[in-house]
């Protein structure tokens, strides 16, 4: 009796030592040394990849925000703040139309599938374009709303990119195309009183490249954008 209660001691002991070992391994010196080799060589993207303007962060390179008026009584959501450059559709962007705080409100997708608000036509389903409801009206909505925001602009609606009319796949996406951006640079010029040179030099300066000259398209973080074109009107003024 004694030998099996001094056995069990033993292994109780052994089994202590061994969680107060690993949990010192694993749960202080690992995380720390992760944290560590993240902050020396990876420090941007360990917190976040931060982007901060007069030293202030103001938001994500990851994340989209929105640039919105203030919202007015009766409205359910706020008109956009035609000065800016707009990012893509989507409800689920936090509200940021001075780049001076930021907050997101959710995280989610706000796309819709393909074959909502469609119709049949023979063996396949097209966009009904009576629909009331649905990605169909979704993105007929979207594509009147850049048409008449961007009327000033040379463009063509058949070439009005897919992103400047349905939301991403996870609702947070930074960036736009070139294309999107180019539609806009005239409103935003005329909005500001800026020449439309100096904006679509903004526009072209601040548009990335494929990843590794292959990967990818080729696009504009509308935030990094919107804060250079803040800084050009400032010089301005």
């Amino acid at each position: 009796m004694n030998k099996s209660v001094g056995n069990t001691a033993r292994l109780l002991g052994a089994g202590l030592r061994a969680l107060i070992v690993l949990t010192v391994i694993c749960g202080v010196i690992y995380p720390l040394a992760v944290t560590g080799v993240a902050q020396a060589l990876f420090n941007n993207k360990a917190n976040g990849s931060e982007i901060k303007d007069g030293g202030k962060v103001v938001g994500s390179e990851l994340i989209g925000q929105r640039y919105d008026l203030p919202l007015k009584k009766g409205e359910e959501t706020p008109a956009p703040d035609l000065k800016w450059f707009q990012p893509r559709p989507s409800n689920g962007l936090g509200a940021n139309s001075v780049n001076t705080q930021y907050k997101l409100i959710l995280s989610g997708a706000t796309n819709l599938s393909g074959d909502s608000g469609s119709m049949k036509k023979g063996d396949s389903e097209v966009c009904d374009p009576k629909a009331e409801d649905g990605l169909c009206a979704q993105v007929k909505a979207a594509r009147d709303a850049v048409i008449k925001d961007n009327e000033t602009a040379d463009y063509k609606v058949e070439d009005i990119p897919a992103e400047a009319v349905t939301s991403s796949g996870s609702g947070l996406d930074p960036h736009i195309s070139p294309d999107y951006a180019d539609i806009q640079v005239h409103r935003v010029a005329e909005k500001n009183g800026l020449d439309v040179k100096q904006v679509q030099k903004l526009v072209d300066d601040h548009t990335d490249g494929r990843i590794l000259g292959f990967m990818g398209e080729p696009r504009v973080n509308v935030l990094k954008l919107n804060i250079a074109l803040k800084h050009l009107v400032a010089e301005k003024g």
